[in-house]
């Protein structure tokens, strides 16, 4: 709670904090977090709790243990996109779904690889350190040279769609929304920001989500126990 009060005053102790997150499930003590989380909630200062990177089971509990105050869950912030899809095989966005929890994908253009800026090793020079040989394995693949070729006909398809050329960044970024997730990309120049706006000028048809569905199955560049999603729920 005093954090919580910190960061109001940091953002001018006005007005409550629109979302609160927990970023991580801790080794323990849930219970004192979530509990921390629905004081602020109950004290007006901030106007809905969430959580990030937090499998089923844990996000289960917290929803329990939030609504016995009458408080709903209202997110969970998971990696989530084309090259990482173990939140549909595990069940997880199924359970957010069930509980009626948004899903806030990070990372949805997959660190880059879906931008289709990184398609060989000649492209990948300029990453440095562990990425790099993640992304020498992935340009690698031939199944992930496939993806990229049926997001560049989605893309071609949708061009004029937007203020703004539709490109892979924004395939990537409407396959995300297609599956009932708010992705959240990041920016380096005001381009992208645009670029990722256009995305909200159209929508995949169902078939096109098809096609992107059979290009991306089986595919990761990084498996859940490389990733920063918990091994286990606490």
């Amino acid at each position: 709670v005093k954090a919580c009060q910190a960061s109001v005053r940091r953002l001018g102790g006005e007005a409550p904090i629109d979302l609160y997150q927990i970023h991580f499930p801790g080794a323990w003590a849930n219970e004192a977090y979530w509990d921390g989380m629905a004081q602020a909630y109950d004290k007006g200062l901030i106007k809905a709790v969430g959580v990030s990177n937090y499998g089923v089971d844990a996000t289960r509990a917290c929803a329990k243990a939030l609504a016995k105050r009458g408080i709903p869950l209202a997110t969970n912030q998971i990696q989530y996109n084309l090259l990482y899809r173990f939140p549909e095989e595990n069940g997880l966005l199924q359970a957010c779904e069930d509980l009626g929890v948004k899903v806030l994908a990070y990372s949805p253009l997959a660190l880059g690889l879906l931008t289709g800026k990184y398609v060989d090793n000649e492209t990948i020079q300029s990453i440095q350190g562990p990425r790099k040989q993640l992304f020498a394995k992935t340009v690698e693949n031939p199944d992930f040279q496939n993806l990229l070729s049926v997001m560049k006909q989605v893309a071609a398809a949708h061009d004029g769609s937007s203020s703004s050329s539709a490109s892979l960044p924004q395939v990537a970024i409407n396959w995300c929304r297609s599956k009932g997730t708010i992705p959240i990309p990041g920016a380096r120049n005001l381009r992208q920001i645009q670029s990722n706006y256009g995305a909200l000028d159209w929508e995949l048809s169902k078939e096109e989500v098809t096609m992107l569905d059979k290009a991306s199955a089986g595919l990761s560049y990084i498996l859940p126990e490389a990733s920063p999603m918990p091994k286990f729920d606490k």
